[in-house]
């Protein structure tokens, strides 16, 4: 005999639209609890079929049924059975159908879906020579654009996205593909007036550096706006010297002639540290840095940091440029 769980799965697929409505609206309540989460998912083979067909439909089913996917999505065991059932093919093929509010539950789904191994590799069509990159083409493209509204962005997590599949190799590779340029896109969002966007944006450029060994060069073209996205946020919001913006290039120099609204979120700052420390454990990396009086903004920006974890990136980076220009000059202090 059925449980009521099973009956109330049976009922998401009822051809009458009135009970089809209470069961998704049920089974969103009950994600909303981590009680409900468990009962739910251990009917995930059956639940998740009927509740993704959903998605596909009228606003007042595909909401809730969205919902209640991105919270199944947070327990991993469920989340691989969406990976497994093409649940990411099914969000990119509606994410550019439906509406604001929709698009935005499904860019949640795939960041937490992409948290995965398998999530990832789907995403970047790892399978698929002639496909492969398609996906995050579109998503790129999409996060790009400027949002439709003030008060709606529905493809500002997509950021989070580009982070997850930038901790593979796989997906650095492809941003970092010069024929493709899109990390070059990404990276002009990093004045975004969105926190999240940013975050997105200062993650991915860090994780992508980590393939700065291999791929100093592609990063290294696209210098106009990276060093701009890197130095900025850890510059602080002191109006620099003509003497010291002289020897910078005009989008850093013009950036730094003003006063300007730090960069409140520590994790950001510490991020593009991390970034430009593994650039410039290259040397030629180490020699485009000083090219842009990188040091100095370095030493500036350290002055007012109060971050303790900040401070420790700073000075991580410091005692490389001390140790490979051979002078403290234009260096900041590492010692206490």
């Amino acid at each position: 005999m059925a449980t009521e769980l099973e009956e109330l799965v049976g009922f998401l697929s009822s051809p009458s639209p009135n009970l089809t409505k209470a069961a998704v609206d049920i089974v969103h309540g009950l994600t909303g609890s981590e009680d409900g989460l468990k009962s739910l998912a251990n009917h995930a083979e059956i639940l998740l079929p009927p509740l993704s067909r959903l998605v596909a439909g009228k606003k007042e089913v595909s909401e809730p049924a969205a919902v209640a996917l991105v919270n199944l999505s947070q327990r991993s065991a469920v989340a691989a059975k969406m990976v497994d059932m093409g649940m990411i093919n099914l969000a990119m093929d509606l994410l550019f159908k439906s509406e604001p509010n929709i698009s935005r539950l499904l860019v949640m789904l795939l960041v937490n879906l992409t948290q995965l191994e398998s999530g990832t590799a789907s995403l970047l069509q790892t399978g698929d020579e002639k496909m492969q990159g398609l996906y995050v083409m579109k998503l790129v493209r999409s996060f790009c654009r400027s949002s439709s509204s003030e008060d709606s962005d529905p493809f500002e997590h997509v950021g989070s996205i580009l982070v997850n599949i930038s901790k593979k190799e796989a997906g650095r590779k492809l941003l970092l593909d010069p024929k493709r340029g899109l990390l070059k896109q990404i990276i002009r969002q990093y004045d975004s007036s969105s926190p999240l966007r940013r975050k997105g944006v200062s993650g991915t450029i860090r994780n992508c550096c980590f393939e700065a060994a291999s791929e100093l060069q592609n990063l290294l073209l696209i210098s106009e706006f990276l060093w701009p996205a890197l130095l900025l946020p850890v510059a602080g919001n002191k109006i620099y010297s003509q003497q010291d913006r002289s020897k910078m290039p005009l989008e850093l120099s013009s950036a730094l002639s003003i006063e300007r609204e730090p960069v409140d979120d520590p994790e950001i700052r510490a991020e593009v540290l991390e970034a430009i420390y593994m650039i410039t454990l290259q040397e030629a990396g180490l020699r485009a840095f000083w090219s842009v009086n990188g040091p100095r903004i370095i030493q500036v920006g350290y002055e007012d940091e109060e971050d303790p974890k900040v401070m420790e990136a700073y000075e991580q980076l410091g005692s490389l440029l001390i140790n490979s220009s051979g002078t403290e000059e234009s260096a900041i202090e590492t010692s206490n």
